[in-house]
């Protein structure tokens, strides 16, 4: 099984940019986002990925992801419950762990969320200067919800 754990915060300053090894643009709409389940649609640069996860617990959910043709990932977006969400990504290293930065587009635009992926929930972690309130479990700021 796979599990996804993760944490996830407000930023509070752009510092993240500089920082950044990469930046990514995402394009990702949900055929299904029930609490009990997630089904995402997502495409990033020239490939196309489907994503189902469970409900989350605490910080933990089931997650299951994989690539899919480029031309499939675009058609099921036409699929997609209304709300399609554009971001940019900074993938930021940071004392061994990946932080992810989204900075949201279009209606969204203004919303800047941090996340960080670990391998057990207690598994100590230093936050970087730019990490403002922990959000983590608040509905409002899944993906899904936006």
């Amino acid at each position: 099984m796979a599990f996804e754990i993760e944490h996830k915060y407000l930023v509070k300053d752009t510092s993240y940019r500089d920082m950044a090894a990469e930046i990514i643009l995402i394009l990702q709409g949900y055929i299904d986002r029930t609490p009990e389940r997630t089904v995402r649609i997502r495409i990033i640069d020239d490939k196309g990925f489907i994503t189902v996860k469970g409900k989350t617990i605490g910080d933990t959910r089931l997650e299951f992801e994989y690539e899919i043709p480029l031309e499939d990932a675009r058609q099921m977006m036409n699929l997609c419950l209304p709300g399609i969400i554009e971001k940019r990504r900074y993938v930021v290293p940071f004392e061994g762990f990946v932080w992810e930065v989204d900075e949201f587009a279009g209606t969204r635009k203004g919303l800047v969320l941090a996340e960080i992926e670990l391998p057990d929930s207690s598994t100590p972690y230093t936050l970087p200067s730019f990490i403002g309130e922990n959000v983590t479990g608040r509905p409002e700021f899944y993906n899904s919800n936006l």
